[in-house]
């Protein structure tokens, strides 16, 4: 199918490439119209117990959430001045009042709250109308200027401002990423490739990777919502890939013409090998993406989507695109080459021959592996398992205002109404009561009431009050001692939950921070498994499609489990316990947001298969040729080695700009993928693949006689003449 595949596009080149044009225009007047389309947040699971509370607050009551929060200082006057109380009043006639519910204040409702300990300080609460809308921050700037000039300055935060400083920083973030990251990718590129025009091409299939995924989240988002927070995940899936993908099949096709093919069988024959790898290899990551769209949450699903989308459209173009441009440079593919430059500087390149380099530095290393394979199963294996440590006291927390740093102005507004307002720094626990009569009934206060005496009974609560009622519905605020993540919060939440429902009480559902984040560790724990289950299954089967064998998919999931454990454990090691915070420059808060691990689970598992089919496509094909398996293992490694560490090189390039960014969860997404790749490209691939592959022998092609046939008939073979091949090697190893 590769074969036939390659051949047409050499006939079709001009119209494959006038397609993939045409596509770019398209993708880049409307895809990139997607940014409008996006929302913030999506942590939760809209349909989980807090959401519920939530709701019904919004639609049976007043609701009366701070969604924005302008915070007010004048080191000279107190609140109990009557200046400070006019200014304040100016303030407020100032404030855009579009999407404005509700403003609350110190002389609206008395309350003490609203005033800071030392009594110079407070703030309006504002409540919209729709927070589905956007805030826009820059519709605050004349009030602030305003409130400035009169000797008032203010701050805006809030978890609306949050949201949108947060989407205005990861837009940012991405814009400061690709400015870090393309000059050095096409710097290295150059030297990889030791020429401008072979550089390129990669670059161009990135562009399209990122331009087509942001076309499919564009007719996403049509049906569905999608999390801003999925550019990031295009970005670094799209660029990186499309480089890696071009990478392996520039490689292949300038090692076909060496050898002495034409223009056009050299094409083919690349998409015969290298096409069909870049395939396996784009629908196994696919795959492991995919696990993230069994969650409800819509960060997750969006990250999904946009994964997905990104290396599916970056493995399209090179297949398509990148073939096509192959077939019309030809041997111009080597244009502009930077070979001499790179003698006379003393940076001379590895060469790429095939049969040049059967004895190089990779075939040596994978022998001297090979040799004490025991020895270094063991050792590798011991230096994961102490890096995978850490995660073994993870606590798993919730995203708030620290995931911006301390310069944010929204971050600012919450660290100073943690610090300086009493109640600042927890807050209270929402029960939603449905009652079987309006609250204003005879039996309504009766009923409320035994729910307070009940709740007021629970160790660590210090209060509880009615704070809204209406109709049958009435919310009750539970105070307690401490942080919305400690422990003892926690317990509350669950003893709130275990209490039987008073006498005239039908319903009630338990929200707030704390509830939120239980609710979100019990949802993404109740689906994990099930996503596990799913990739696992679906790449046992890929795999066994790509190579033949139920060893090789077994050996690479087990790998790939001890990739991830050291991968987590670098991850909680850093932002859990604060190792690093300071060069990486975030806030350490104790706790790893439970979404992130999954993520990166989806993530790393993905492109550590990436490296997995392209080493074991170059070494199943010297075992069918030869049916050495020792020899194998050393020539596919020497063959890919330089490759697959070029490719893991580049990729760590653009992810590690992105872990530059300035949200600690985007940061964290960007290390554990650095890391991942780091640990994935050097030690599982270059010491655990060869050293378990000779202790495993030629018991790593097996498969059950059943399934041997199977593969024969519907396996993503390279072509009938390797079955051939590998069938006559095999009866050689049994001669033997």
């Amino acid at each position: 199918m590769f074969s036939w595949w390659g051949d047409r596009v050499v006939r079709w080149r001009w119209g494959v490439l006038a397609a993939g044009f045409a596509f770019v225009v398209f993708a880049a007047l409307w895809g990139t119209s997607v940014f409008g389309s996006l929302v913030s947040g999506g942590f939760d699971n809209p349909k989980s117990e807090s959401a519920i509370a939530a709701n019904l607050v919004s639609t049976k009551l007043d609701r009366n959430t701070a969604d924005i929060v302008i915070l007010v200082r004048n080191p000279d006057v107190t609140v109990d001045s009557p200046v400070y109380r006019s200014a304040v009043a100016q303030i407020e006639a100032n404030v855009p009042r579009n999407n404005v519910r509700s403003i609350a204040s110190y002389w609206t409702t008395s309350s003490p709250d609203f005033v800071s300990r030392d009594r110079h300080a407070t703030y309006l609460a504002i409540t919209e109308t729709d927070t589905d809308t956007a805030v826009d921050i820059a519709d605050y700037d004349r009030l602030k200027a305003d409130a400035a000039r009169a000797g008032y300055p203010v701050q805006v935060g809030g978890e609306e401002a949050l949201n949108a400083e947060v989407t205005d920083q990861v837009k940012a973030d991405i814009a400061k990423a690709e400015s870090l990251s393309m000059p050095i990718l096409l710097i290295l590129l150059v030297f990889v490739f030791g020429s401008v025009v072979s550089a390129l091409l990669p670059l161009v299939i990135g562009g399209i990777a990122i331009l087509g995924a942001f076309t499919a989240l564009k007719l996403i988002s049509l049906a569905t919502d999608v999390s801003i927070f999925s550019i990031n995940i295009v970005t670094i899936m799209g660029l990186g890939l499309a480089i890696d993908y071009g990478l392996f099949m520039v490689s292949r096709f300038r090692e076909e013409l060496r050898s002495g093919e034409n223009v056009q069988s050299a094409v083919v024959r690349t998409m015969s090998t290298a096409g069909r790898t870049v395939t396996v290899s784009a629908v196994t990551i696919a795959v492991s993406l995919a696990g993230l769209l069994i969650f409800p949450q819509t960060f997750l699903r969006s990250m999904g989507f946009g994964g997905i989308a990104a290396v599916m459209i970056a493995a399209l173009g090179a297949i398509t695109v990148l073939p096509a441009l192959m077939a019309v440079l030809g041997h111009r593919v080597d244009a502009w080459s930077v070979r001499p430059l790179l003698r006379r500087i003393g940076l001379s390149r590895i060469p790429e021959s095939a049969s040049a380099h059967d004895q190089g530095f990779w075939y040596r290393w994978a022998n001297i592996v090979m040799r004490r394979p025991v020895t270094f199963i063991v050792a590798t294996v011991a230096i994961l398992l102490v890096l995978a440590t850490p995660f073994l006291h993870v606590a798993f927390g919730g995203v708030d205002a620290r995931v911006l740093p301390t310069s944010s102005e929204s971050r600012q507004v919450s660290d100073t109404m943690i610090r300086d307002f009493p109640g600042g720094a927890a807050q209270p626990i929402r029960a939603v009561l449905t009652l079987n009569q309006p609250t204003a009934s005879t039996a309504g206060p009766t009923a409320v009431s035994s729910y307070l005496a009940e709740a007021r009974g629970i160790p660590g609560v210090s209060g509880a009050a009615i704070s809204q009622a209406r109709g049958q519905t009435a919310a009750v605020e539970i105070s307690y001692q401490g942080e919305a993540l400690d422990p003892g919060a926690k317990a509350i939440v669950h003893q709130l939950r275990a209490l039987p429902h008073p006498v005239g009480v039908s319903d009630v559902h338990v929200g707030g921070d704390t509830a939120e984040v239980i609710d979100r560790l019990a949802d993404l724990g109740s689906r994990l498994p099930w996503m596990a289950l799913i990739v696992a299954l679906a790449t046992f089967v890929l795999l066994f499609l790509a190579f033949g064998s139920v060893v090789i998919p077994i050996k690479a999931i087990a790998m790939n489990v001890l990739s991830l454990a050291a991968t987590f454990g670098v991850v909680t090691w850093i932002f859990q316990d604060g190792h690093l915070a300071g060069w990486l420059n975030f806030t350490p808060t104790g706790t790893v947001d439970a979404t992130q691990p999954i993520l990166v689970f989806a993530v790393v598992f993905g492109l550590s298969m990436d490296y997995e089919v392209f080493l074991l496509s170059r070494i199943r094909e010297q075992y069918d040729r030869t049916g050495d398996n020792r020899r194998a293992v050393a020539t596919g490694l020497q063959r890919t080695g330089r490759i697959i560490t070029s490719a893991a090189l580049l990729l760590m390039v653009v992810i590690g700009a992105f872990s530059t960014s300035s949200v600690t969860f985007i940061k964290l997404i960007g290390v554990a993928m650095f890391f991942g790749i780091l640990i994935d490209a050097t030690i599982v691939r270059s010491v655990l693949v060869p050293a378990t592959m000779r202790v495993l022998g030629d018991s790593n092609w097996w498969a059950p006689a059943p399934l041997r046939r199977f593969y024969r008939r519907h396996g993503l073979q390279e072509s009938q003449q390797a079955v051939a091949d590998r069938d006559r090697g095999l009866t050689a190893v049994g001669r033997r």
